[in-house]
């Protein structure tokens, strides 16, 4: 039998005294070669694990940021999120790898997570690329019963949830750019792209993903491509600290899997409105709204249950404005 690193991880994660190797052999049917094999590679990989004759081994402190898939595994607390879960330190896009695995039948909850993107995706086809060791990249696979128009409020789910994680690990405040960039300081520390795939019938939804990418270690804005450097920033630039990525993906992914179950109750918005709101940036701000039937200018009054923003037009009229393809910008900036 295989050892498996991200399960011997967890164990001593999750263990208060030291595990002896006699425990871990019998726990998973290995010899105790194959563990002191996999002790070693975990102290290669940075993690402290102090090993006492006649007692065992004890995870001390592991590195101040590691993306792997055991680290990632070891720290899920999920239920259902993440627990199929691919790991990639470089890949061309996470949505791409997840609509895949979507094709070959993987199950809901399934989860791509990549250290570096070499080609992530945006709205209307934008693409940007990540530096290794500073993003947090990761696409979730749905598998939804219910009609296809109930989609796109899934990514307002997940905007609240990236939000509240944030706020959870940091102490700051993270709040939301309708309707789903993640901002701090008024600039943008996280996107997001969600697709749907419909069965041929075109009258269900066979799978939807939602891809995120949050700046989390990048520690200096030139790091950053040029086009976005005036409205992009981290979570290290904005606290001055660095933090683990893959604690933070947990808190998101415990987030989604309770913001989601609220969202399933009604099948709207009207469980997690009130949360929704307090992060919206948008909310009693002028706002253009960039729409191909014509631009407009107006006064953001919050979302509805549908997840549509509610602009107030200059003209007085009381205008529900559905994400697609309208972008909403600060009449005086980016927010």
């Amino acid at each position: 039998m295989k050892t498996d690193k991200s399960d011997i991880l967890t164990l001593l994660r999750n263990s208060t005294e030291y595990v002896s190797g006699q425990q871990l052999c019998d726990r998973f049917g290995v010899t105790r070669t194959a563990v002191w094999k996999v002790i070693n590679q975990l102290k290669e990989e940075g993690y402290q694990i102090e090993s006492v004759s006649g007692r065992g081994y004890r995870l001390v402190e592991g590195p101040a940021d590691m993306l792997s898939k055991s680290e990632i595994a070891s720290r899920l607390k999920t239920k259902w999120a993440g627990r199929q879960l691919y790991y990639f330190d470089s890949t061309g896009s996470t949505n791409t790898d997840a609509k895949r695995l979507g094709e070959e039948g993987n199950p809901h909850g399934t989860v791509v997570v990549a250290d570096i993107q070499t080609a992530g995706k945006g709205r209307r086809g934008r693409s940007w690329q990540t530096l290794s060791g500073t993003a947090l990249s990761f696409t979730l696979l749905l598998r939804p019963d219910f009609v296809p128009d109930k989609a796109s409020m899934i990514t307002l789910v997940m905007a609240l949830s990236v939000a509240e994680a944030v706020e959870e690990i940091t102490g700051a405040e993270a709040g939301i750019k309708w309707p789903n960039d993640i901002v701090m300081n008024r600039k943008k520390i996280c996107g997001m792209l969600t697709e749907m795939t419909m069965t041929p019938e075109m009258d269900e939804i066979q799978y939807v993903v939602v891809g995120a990418g949050i700046n989390v270690n990048n520690a200096d804005p030139e790091e950053f491509e040029e086009v976005v450097r005036s409205t992009a920033t981290s979570l290290r630039i904005e606290t001055g600290q660095q933090y683990n990525r893959a604690q933070l993906f947990n808190k998101v992914l415990l987030r989604f899997e309770e913001n989601y179950e609220i969202f399933l109750e009604t099948l709207d918005l009207s469980g997690l409105q009130e949360r929704y709101q307090k992060h919206l940036l948008n909310r009693g701000a002028q706002v253009r709204v960039l729409d191909p039937a014509g631009e407009y200018t107006g006064t953001a009054e919050g979302i509805d249950t549908q997840g549509e923003l509610i602009v107030v037009r200059d003209d007085g009229v009381r205008t529900p404005v559905y994400a697609g393809e309208v972008s909403v910008r600060g009449l005086y900036g980016y927010v």
